[in-house]
């Protein structure tokens, strides 16, 4: 199966987001965080959290791009414990035992996100409030698309 780690291609995620995720831990796209938001908590690092971050299942923190790659069973069975005990003790569910079936959920559907691209695939969310809540869309960026004008280059190209 596929999932999606954090990554980085700069600092600016460690500067508009309140708590960066690190480069390299599992995500998910993490929406339920804002099922309960509305227009005035929209402002300043948690409104860029809600625009277009997805939630570290480490750190729980949030990170603007993620990239598609295999992930063992294992894997996902031990991120699966630890979003379960997140929604515990974060968001009140009764018992891990009560949460592990909606921690599956959200890694399904990162896994669906990331079943039919390639390893190495960009993706992005963005994120709207709407009157029937949060609304969600994903944008890819296959690695074959970078450009080599995405990158610095440095050197005297002369030599």
């Amino acid at each position: 199966m596929k999932l999606a780690r954090a990554i980085h291609f700069d600092e600016s995620d460690m500067n508009v987001y309140h708590s960066p995720a690190r480069t390299g831990e599992w995500c998910v796209s993490g929406g339920f965080e804002f099922s309960n938001w509305s227009d005035a908590d929209l402002t300043g690092k948690p409104r860029q959290a809600f625009a277009n971050g997805w939630l570290g299942c480490e750190t729980f923190g949030r990170v603007t791009f993620v990239a598609v790659t295999q992930a063992e069973q294992s894997e996902f069975d031990a991120l699966a414990q630890v979003l379960a005990e997140h929604f515990v003790q974060i968001y009140g569910a009764p018992d891990v035992a009560a949460a592990l079936p909606v921690a599956m959920d959200e890694l399904n559907h990162m896994a669906e996100l990331c079943e039919d691209h390639a390893p190495n695939t960009l993706l992005t969310v963005m994120r709207e409030l709407t009157e029937a809540g949060v609304k969600e869309s994903f944008r890819v960026i296959e690695a074959q698309d970078a450009g080599l004008d995405q990158f610095a280059i440095h050197g005297d190209l002369e030599e």
